[in-house]
Parts: structure tokens; sequence; C-alpha cells
């Protein structure tokens, strides 16, 4: 692990900036301003954005201080070390945000669900808090190859149509809004009824 640091007085005046993801005004001290970050901690930071996929708010990066006294911040907290990150869970599944962090090398893991946010570290192993309650899953998983083959050897035509979008509507669910679900049921009864009234016109016409 590299003891490497980016410091400035000022978040202004740093230089030679690495982390595409994060800038240098949301990582510095909301306090004076100053920037005092461990580059190790940093490229950790950023290998698990991008694991993760998804943006990271950053509440409270590197402290200086004054500013940690006036937050509450403990003595010898790893905020003012500049290796340590409180992280916003609005957007995030926390026990899967912990485990990519984990992966990632963070070591040391702070947990405030009445707060929203998980603080993570790179200092000694250890935890403390209450973790986050489990949250029901949110989204749909993305179909796999196999099952888009699976979906094919149905069949064809009207009834394999059928399969397909029931299939799409029940997968997709979870991403829509109850107003939309209702609405692609009513297109798929619409489309439906269409094909029925298709053949009945087509049979008279035969």
């Amino acid at each position: 692990m590299t003891k490497e640091m980016i410091e400035a007085a000022h978040w202004s005046k740093v230089t030679g900036w690495r982390w595409k993801n994060f800038s240098p005004s949301e990582m510095a001290s909301k306090g004076d301003g100053s920037l005092r970050l461990s580059v190790d901690a940093m490229n950790r930071l950023q290998r698990l954005r991008v694991r993760l996929g998804s943006p990271m708010l950053v509440t409270s990066a590197y402290r200086d201080p004054a500013h940690n006294r006036r937050v509450g911040g403990a003595k010898s907290s790893y905020h003012m070390r500049g290796m340590a990150f409180d992280i916003r869970m609005d957007n995030h599944d926390p026990e899967a945000f912990e485990q990519a962090a984990r992966a990632e090398g963070f070591t040391g893991f702070g947990y405030y669900p009445h707060l929203g946010f998980m603080h993570i570290d790179t200092g000694p192993a250890r935890s403390w808090g209450t973790k986050f309650p489990k949250r029901e899953r949110r989204f749909a998983p993305e179909p796999t190859p196999e099952k888009a083959k699976k979906v094919a050897k149905e069949g064809t035509g009207v009834a394999a149509v059928a399969v397909a979008a029931e299939r799409v509507v029940n997968e997709a669910a979870p991403l829509l809004s109850d107003q939309l679900v209702t609405w692609g049921f009513t297109g798929l009864a619409v489309f439906g009824l269409g094909i029925v009234v298709w053949r009945a016109f087509r049979s008279g016409a035969e």
C-alpha cells in the first residue's frame, strides 16, 4: 500500500488529479477547503465506483482538524488522514455496497442508517453502528442469453409473441411505475384483441 498523498491548501489549487468520477471540491474539507488525501484510498474509491457502476454521493472525505472537531469526529478520525469517506446509501443496496467495498480493500465500516450513509476507510479492520436493514430488491435482473434462447424455443407466431410479451412485462414490472405497468397490460390486451379481429376478417374474406 502506497503512502503517497495528494495535498493542497485549497482544493482549487490541486494539481495532478487522477480520479474521473470525483472532483477535488467534493473531496476537500468542508471547513477551510483544504485537501489531503491518500492516493491509495482514492484509487480504491475509484475502483469501487467502477465496480458498482452507479454514482457515489460523498458527503465527507478529508476534514481539517478544526472542522473535524466541529462535526464531532473522533480525535484520531481517518477523515483527517485522507483515508475515509462517508457515502450516501440512497441509490445503493447497503449490503451489496459493503461487499463491493470490502472487495476493493476497504477495512473500516461505520453504519449510520438513521442518517442514510455508510463510512468506509482503509484503516484497521473494524466496524461500528447498527447495520442497515435489508432492502427489498428494486431492480429486475438483466435477461441472460440462455433465458432469451429458451423464450425463442417456445415457438413462433401469436402464442410465442404473447408468451414473450408477458415475460417482458413481468420482468420489467419492478422498473416501472404502477401506472406504466397498467398501461402495458392494457396495450397487450388491445394487441391480442386486434389479432383476433384481424383473423376473423381474414377468415371472412377467404
